[in-house]
Parts: C-alpha cells; structure tokens; sequence
C-alpha cells in the first residue's frame, strides 16, 4: 500500500493491467447480482435527480416503472446507491443489443446533462472506502477478465485507464503524483 494526498491505495491499482471490453463483459459491473446498485456520495443524489429527465428518454418501460415504484435511490446518508431491478439490473441501465449501459452518461455525452455518471461507476473496478483518508482497492471480480486480457494486450495499466475519472475524483495533481509513484513501481 502507498498514500497520495488523502488516499492510502492497494499497491495492485499501479501495477494491474486493465481496459473494458464492453463487446466481451456485456456491461456485466451494470448488471452485478446482489440488491444494491451503484454506491453515491450524498452529494450525487441531487446530481442523480437532475440528471433522470434527460436520461430517462433512453430507459425502457421496465425501467421507468421501477424509477416511479421504487425510487431511483436507496439508503440513507453516507449510504445511497441506485436502485436495483429484481437485485441485479441498476436502474439507469438499458440495453443496446445484448450489452448493458448506462442512460446517465448516454445523456452526457450527447450533451444534455453535465453530470457524467455516479463516480463509483466511473471508476469501476477500483472501488473506494472511506476510513478517515480514502482507501483505494482494485476489485478483480470474473466478469472483468476481458478488461484484464485487453489491458494486457495493449499495455494500458489500471491506473492508466482510469486516468478521468481519478482525475475528476481527486485532481490532476493528486494524478500526476499517482502516476509518478506508480511508475516506480513498474
């Protein structure tokens, strides 16, 4: 383990090679078994609120029925996460052809929100903790062995790959000095 700034991290996030392959994994870390959709910070959920009409348009009906029946959160602070269909589909999840994919960033990149997704998912698979400082760990589910194979193919580390949304959690200092250590470590 080494720190950055406020963050203690797994030495495995500076050395794992990783980049998604959507065609292969189907857009499985959307889709994961377990009653809990992604992890929001509480400041997310305003986000989340605003960002639903112009992702809603890309939802099926199914979708849009679970929103209205259930909500699009659960938990409470220090504990949101989107709501999940039938404990696996999280709600913001539509489907193009067989992949899973999400409707929030849909809408941002087709620029009709400017929140991209929550930042839990923008950073899968590294997963993060709070225990005073940040605690950064790298979770290697079955799902993601094609983003493991691919990253190895093309050379792209981890740390590399999840270069924005480190970017946008913690800075592009707090990144330049995650680089500069993780190059120490290769």
């Amino acid at each position: 383990m080494f720190i950055i700034g406020e963050a203690v991290i797994d030495d495995v996030v500076g050395t794992a090679s990783f980049c998604c392959d959507l065609k292969l994994c189907k857009g499985a870390c959307c889709t994961l078994p377990g009653g809990r959709g992604a992890p929001l910070e509480d400041e997310e959920v305003l986000e989340l609120r605003k960002s639903y009409p112009s992702a809603r348009q890309y939802l099926s009906q199914r979708s849009i029925a679970a929103i209205e029946g259930l909500g699009m959160v659960e938990g409470s602070p220090g504990s949101f996460a989107t709501t999940c269909i039938d404990n696996r589909d999280c709600v913001f999840v539509y489907y193009d052809d067989d992949v899973a994919r999400c409707s929030l960033e849909r809408a941002y990149e087709e620029g009709k929100t400017d929140w991209r997704k929550p930042l839990s998912c923008h950073l899968f698979p590294i997963r993060v903790r709070s225990f005073g400082k940040d605690y950064l760990r790298y979770e290697q589910i079955d799902e993601c062995i094609a983003g493991r194979k691919s990253g190895e193919k093309q050379e792209l580390k981890l740390f590399e790959f999840l270069k924005e949304p480190l970017s946008r959690k913690y800075g592009e200092s707090w990144y330049q000095s995650l680089v500069g250590y993780c190059r120490t470590l290769l």
